[in-house]
C-alpha cells in the first residue's frame, strides 16, 4: 500500500527570496523590502530577461577559458560551461517570442559564439547537434 509524499516544510512552506524578512524577522526590514519590490515593479520583464542571459553568458564566457587576464585557463571549466551554455539555450529559446527579435538576436549570437568557442575548447568535439544547448537550437557549425 503506497502512502502518500508529503511536503516536508508542510502545506503553508513560504518562499522568500533574498532580502525579504523571513517570519520571525523584525518588522523593521518591510520598508526596506517594500521599496526593493517597487524598484523590480517598475523594471520591464524584457530587461530582467537579457540582464538574466547577460549573466549567464558571462558565466559562460569565463568557464570556456574566454575570462581576460593571465588565470584564464586556470578558471576554464568545460563541464560547468556545457551546463550555463544549455540553460542560456533554453532560456533564450524559450525567451524569444516573449521578448522579440530585437532583443533575442543579439542573445542568439551571442548564445552561438559561445558554442563554437566550446567546442573550440573542446579536447573531443561533440557530434553536430550534441553540443552543449544543440537541443535547443540546433546544431551549431
Amino acid at each position: 500500500m503506497s502512502t502518500p509524499q508529503s511536503n516536508p516544510a508542510g502545506d503553508s512552506a513560504r518562499h522568500s527570496f533574498p532580502g525579504t524578512p523571513e517570519e520571525g524577522h523584525s518588522h523593521t526590514e518591510a520598508p526596506q523590502v517594500s521599496a526593493q519590490v517597487r524598484d523590480i515593479a517598475e523594471v520591464a520583464a524584457v530587461e530582467v530577461i537579457t540582464t538574466a542571459a547577460v549573466h549567464l553568458m558571462s558565466a559562460a564566457a569565463v568557464k570556456c577559458g574566454l575570462a581576460e587576464g593571465s588565470d584564464a585557463e586556470e578558471l576554464k571549466d568545460l563541464d560547468e560551461a556545457r551546463k550555463l551554455i544549455t540553460a542560456l539555450a533554453g532560456f533564450v529559446t524559450a525567451a524569444a517570442p516573449e521578448i522579440g527579435s530585437q532583443h533575442a538576436g543579439p542573445l542568439r549570437d551571442g548564445l552561438r559564439s559561445l558554442q563554437l568557442a566550446f567546442r573550440e575548447a573542446s579536447m573531443v568535439p561533440d557530434a553536430p547537434g550534441q553540443g552543449p544547448g544543440e537541443k535547443f537550437t540546433g546544431p551549431v557549425n
